[in-house]
């Protein structure tokens, strides 16, 4: 029988290969800058012409880029897989909001889920400074605030919940329609706030979205995701119909008949 011999694989793939990982599972987002290169050799515990050999390698395969003076950073463009001309028309059609929420229905509730067992102590500390943010959020709106503030501060909560599952698929699924995602909550906070009591029943909705997976409650952080998502889709089609409705009425009017002036006879 005849044996192949174990190839040492190099330190410089090794430290690509972690890096490669880091950016996968969130720890190096798209525009984050890595640290200096004597400190991540530091870290890594390797050699600055290993890791630089590393950094060459990820740089020509567009994942990495450096800035004259500047330093290195993670690829910006890894964050627009999802903004292709079809999502781009999604974003300015509302009538595909619906579709959205469904779609956020179906990838939320499995982050949630997966959130509530996996969860470590650094990602439940993340959510609640997340919660506290989005908490601040709506408790400093006025009616003169720009809606996008809230909107992010809504869609970052929701995005730590993803990278609180450890999937990283999900993960990068839902942060490559972050900007869709920010768009879409826009359009649905603007209607929902209309309604007396609104903000209040949401940070109910967030808050036992947060305690579920918290307290290591997969199926109720599901549950609690898919009602969250259902009301907000409730009042969209509240909405619709009240949009329908006008329209409706604009088209009768528009078809009666002028009535004469007697002045003119």
């Amino acid at each position: 029988m005849v044996y192949q011999k174990l190839r040492q694989p190099r330190i410089a793939d090794v430290i690509t290969e972690r890096l490669e990982a880091m950016i996968l599972e969130g720890s190096l987002a798209p525009g984050h800058r890595l640290p200096p290169e004597r400190e991540l050799a530091e870290r890594f515990g390797v050699s600055r012409p290993s890791l630089r050999e590393a950094i060459q390698q990820l740089s020509a395969r567009g994942l990495l880029y450096s800035r004259q003076g500047g330093g290195t950073y993670v690829s910006q463009e890894l964050a627009g897989g999802y903004g292709d001309p079809l999502l781009e028309m999604f974003s300015r059609h509302d009538e595909f909001h619906l579709d959205l929420l469904e779609f956020r229905d179906a990838l939320e509730g499995i982050s949630a889920y997966y959130a509530a067992l996996r969860a470590t102590p650094a990602d439940k500390e993340l959510l609640i400074r997340r919660f506290e943010e989005l908490r601040a959020s709506y408790a400093e709106s006025s009616p003169e605030d720009d809606p996008l503030r809230e909107a992010k501060a809504d869609a970052t909560f929701h995005l730590a919940i993803a990278e609180a599952g450890h999937n990283v698929l999900l993960l990068h699924t839902i942060r490559g329609i972050f900007q869709l995602l920010e768009k879409s909550i826009v359009a649905h906070l603007a209607h929902l706030f209309e309604k007396p009591g609104a903000r209040d029943l949401l940070m109910t909705q967030h808050r036992a979205m947060l305690d579920a997976i918290l307290e290591g409650r997969p199926e109720d952080a599901r549950s609690c995701a898919h009602r969250h998502l259902a009301y907000v889709e409730k009042g969209l089609l509240e909405l619709k119909r009240a949009e329908n409705r006008a329209q409706r009425a604009q088209r009768r009017v528009r078809a009666l008949p002028k009535r004469k002036n007697p002045l003119d006879q």
